[in-house]
């Protein structure tokens, strides 16, 4: 699993513009993930329309974004199929401290992508 050479020119510019935006939320909602216990594996789908899997964690209009956000974790893609080879996943999983697993669903692009935490 690693990050699609697809995504370079068409998503990572409008998803590193919003991520900016977002970057603290969504690195507290990992660290809760975590702690709490849910999952040592937090992921956070986005889309710019609604979707069903996870919660919404931000709206696109909430903060003037692209993307809506959502939060879960890795039992749910389990759970649906969408993950077939659980330890694969895990052992390509990225230190969550510092990096996000973003899963961008669009109509041409649908794909795990790992984006580092911008330095504080």
């Amino acid at each position: 699993m690693h990050n699609d050479p697809e995504l370079n020119g068409k998503y990572l510019g409008t998803i590193s513009k919003d991520f900016v935006k977002v970057s603290d939320t969504i690195k507290e909602a990992s660290y809760q993930i975590r702690k709490r216990g849910f999952s040592p594996f937090p992921i956070f789908p986005v889309c710019k329309t609604t979707q069903p899997i996870g919660q919404l964690l931000i709206d696109r209009n909430q903060l003037n974004t692209d993307w809506n956000y959502y939060a879960t974790y890795v039992d749910e893609f389990l759970q649906r199929g969408i993950i077939e080879k659980e330890a694969d996943f895990k052992d390509a999983f990225k230190d969550p401290d510092e990096f996000c697993c973003l899963f961008v669903v669009d109509q041409e692009f649908t794909n795990f992508v790992f984006i580092p935490y911008p330095e504080d």
